[in-house]
């Protein structure tokens, strides 16, 4: 049976069609980076190994490059110093043309010696675009296959990996079908260090979904499987038989815990555009 994984939020991308999981294009890229590099650019000689391996090492006066991301994909463009300048003047209101035959065009950033140290820790949310804070805020969202009204939402966020930890740039995704804590699942949260990480982060959602499609929500095999406040009533009831009082400590459902303790609460203030506090990863 085909899936059909719809974009509730952000831009739209299209995706293998043997493999759902798998983004191939999309309709809109971000401009997150502009630059130049010359001669005299620190690693220099690194960062334009990649373009003699390609038969692109033309210009010996240096390159204009933009760095471009959509949610789930990136892109770099290489072209001339003359080119970028001209086009950083031009685009101060954000709708000028850009003529991309005059250069080359590769699919994700670069990384690697030279690069590494030329290209700055990005995030998708910044303050310059109107974002809460660097690296805090939500990416995109999937409408969940299953469940109506449901999303598998990622999202940007500050966390520890310890309590009274450092905080961390983090990114993930949060199911509201069955409110699975991925910080707290090995593998689900990643250092935020840049598209790559946003990438992935979209790409595990996107298998959520599809697992949820494939073994239905709550089957052995799937990873969509709602605890329906199991662990919740245990606390409780041990609470209750600690302290000897009647009432619940915690919410006993657990969409009610996640709105007031879990994702749901840090994806309720991050679309109120208020910045949540740090999150025990």
């Amino acid at each position: 049976m085909g899936i059909m994984i719809t974009t509730t939020y952000g831009t739209a991308h299209h995706v293998s069609d043997t493999n759902p999981a798998n983004v191939t294009s999309c309709d809109r890229y971000r401009l997150s980076l502009v630059g130049t590099i010359t001669p005299v650019t620190p690693g220099y000689e690194d960062i334009v190994e990649m373009l003699k391996g390609d038969g692109h090492d033309t210009r010996p006066e240096g390159y204009g490059l933009i760095f471009l991301e959509s949610e789930e994909f990136s892109a770099m463009y290489v072209g001339s110093i003359a080119q970028i300048e001209r086009y950083q003047r031009e685009n101060t209101g954000g709708n000028a043309a850009f003529d991309a035959s005059q250069g080359v065009m590769y699919a994700q950033w670069p990384h690697g010696k030279g690069w590494d140290t030329f290209l700055p820790r990005t995030y998708w949310n910044t303050k310059t675009r109107g974002g809460i804070a660097d690296g805090i805020g939500l990416i995109t969202a999937f409408a969940h296959t299953e469940i109506p009204g449901a999303e598998v939402i990622v999202y940007e966020f500050e966390g520890t990996w310890s309590p009274g930890g450092e905080p961390h740039q983090l990114v993930t995704y949060h199911c509201t079908a069955c409110h699975l804590d991925t910080a707290h699942d090995s593998g689900h949260v990643h250092e935020n260090t840049g598209p790559t990480s946003r990438r992935w982060a979209a790409r595990q959602a996107r298998q959520h979904i599809i697992s949820a499609h494939r073994h239905g929500v709550s089957g052995t095999n799937s990873a969509c499987r709602p605890n329906n406040g199991e662990m919740l009533r245990v606390v409780n009831a041990v609470a209750r038989d600690m302290w000897g009082t009647t009432g619940n400590t915690l919410p006993d459902t657990d969409d009610a815990y996640c709105a007031t303790k879990g994702p749901c609460s840090l994806i309720r203030e991050l679309r109120a555009g208020v910045r949540p506090p740090v999150y025990r990863a």
